[in-house]
């Protein structure tokens, strides 16, 4: 099977807030006043007796499943040694256990019809499973057979060893991009682990132990730091059952060591400069952020949308029409368990300026939380947020991953379908505050790739050999 392992920071979906659900099977507890309650209004939970929670979505219409099991586990729970592992686990889950060896996981699903992916970020590792009604209890039986029997071989681990590493370079290494933002996001945490790789450094993919990678697994992928979304043509009935025949069997393991450690207030602004062979320069920008489940996270939602998404958008005109200094501007904003970064991302021309296109983002950036933004502007952020929300509504896929989003960061599925009031309810004065709140220059970590000649870098490399 072609899959293309995922790797994922600062991943977002949509905004909300929180409240803790205790698992029972019950139905959809929101009334249904809005468009969007009503559309769940057929989701039921339970959770087994070994702790895991189970969120089924039944959707008769759409003759396919999607199933995604989220586990707690990113680079957020490593620790220098040991970084990288989340990722690796992701491969290894593909690598075989005791009744499906190797590749027979992906040859089983593929034969009935299905295919799989995973993606990892700083707080989550997750599982996704796409089939036909006719197979959801042969992937029952391969998912509780990697959970419950994971095979962690040696010769199969020095092998993933050797792809986890070709996938640093590809993607770090020898990406431009890549590099500074892992350079500017090790700089911008001083303390908590979100300042980790999520790929790993290379020195901790070189050198984990078995030893390492069995506490690991018994840690971490235990079926009570889990939670599995079912969605599509399915009943609740049947997927409870089918859970508690293959699931509920693979025993509870003692809690994961909480994190704990709160990243201190950034007193002055941080700045990291890579020199490496390049075309153009680059520039990145990030702010000490917030939570997933902030009260203002809807209105920081809005405010880089309005800063960064369309050619409309306020940093696109001024930097990449009016002053013709970039070619492409980007942003984001993390979402995870504790405050994480916003990033904005400006890439130069062949020849470009940084110094002049920090001083325009200075301006930019300063004019938005002193000066409310326009009835305009927040309408249209609003509208495409809204929009956003119902797309990802439309698929089987899009349903398991929002579910999962809510339930795990937010503490209660049932907020997604708040996300649209929470949205509208956002004022121009909330996105002022916000904006003033987190774009201080204090608050910020700046990086610059600065483009070397292959001379140069070559003199580099032989003055740190001698």
């Amino acid at each position: 099977m072609l899959r293309q392992k995922l790797y994922i920071t600062g991943l977002v979906l949509l905004a909300g807030t929180s409240a803790c659900a205790q698992g029972r099977a019950a139905a959809a507890g929101t009334a249904a006043t809005t468009p969007a309650a009503k559309v769940g209004a057929r989701i039921q939970e339970r959770t087994l007796k070994n702790g895991l929670k189970v969120i089924v979505w039944p959707v008769p219409a759409n003759p396919s499943v999607s199933l995604y099991n989220w586990f707690r586990v990113g680079s957020r729970n490593e620790r220098p040694g040991i970084t990288g592992l989340s990722h690796f686990f992701e491969h290894m889950m593909f690598n075989g256990a005791k009744k499906y060896g190797p590749g027979e996981f992906d040859r089983v699903m593929e034969a009935h019809g299905g295919r799989n992916n995973a993606y990892t970020s700083e707080d989550v590792t997750v599982y996704q499973d796409w089939f036909p009604r006719s197979a959801l209890e042969t992937i029952f039986d391969l998912e509780a057979d990697r959970l419950s029997s994971l095979s962690i071989d040696p010769k199969v681990v020095e092998s993933e060893r050797g792809v986890v590493y070709s996938e640093r370079r590809s993607s770090v290494d020898n990406d431009n991009s890549g590099l500074l933002m892992e350079q500017v996001q090790a700089t911008a945490f001083v303390a908590h682990p979100y300042q980790i790789p999520v790929i790993g450094w290379p020195s901790d993919i070189e050198g984990w132990t078995q030893g390492d990678l069995e506490r690991y697994f018994r840690t971490y992928y235990a079926p009570n730091n889990a939670t599995l979304l079912v969605v599509g043509a399915v009943t609740p009935a049947d997927i409870f059952a089918l859970a508690e025949k293959y699931l509920e069997p693979i025993p509870a393991q003692p809690a994961p060591e909480p994190v704990h450690t709160v990243e201190p207030v950034q007193q002055g602004e941080r700045r990291v400069v890579v020199r490496k062979l390049a075309q153009a320069p680059l520039v990145h920008m990030a702010f000490h952020g917030l939570r997933g489940r902030d009260a203002d996270a809807p209105a920081l939602d809005l405010l880089v949308r309005i800063l960064t998404e369309g050619d409309s958008s306020r940093l696109h005109r001024r930097l990449v029409e009016e002053e013709r200094v970039a070619i492409r501007v980007q942003g984001s904003r993390g979402a995870g368990f504790d405050p994480s970064l916003t990033w904005v991302f400006v890439d130069l021309p062949p020849g470009g300026d940084p110094a002049r296109v920090e001083a325009l983002l200075d301006e930019e950036l300063a004019r938005v939380g002193t000066t409310q933004v326009t009835d305009a502007e927040l309408r249209k952020a609003k509208n495409i947020a809204v929009a956003d929300f119902w797309r990802y509504l439309e698929t089987n896929s899009g349903r398991a991953q929002a579910l999962g989003t809510y339930e795990v960061f937010h503490g209660d599925w049932k907020e997604l379908f708040r996300a649209p009031e929470r949205y509208e309810a956002v004022t121009r004065e909330q996105v002022r505050q916000v904006a003033a709140k987190v774009f201080g220059r204090d608050n910020r970590t700046v990086g610059v790739l600065v483009p070397e000649t292959a001379s140069s870098e070559a003199e580099q490399k032989q003055e740190a050999a001698r």
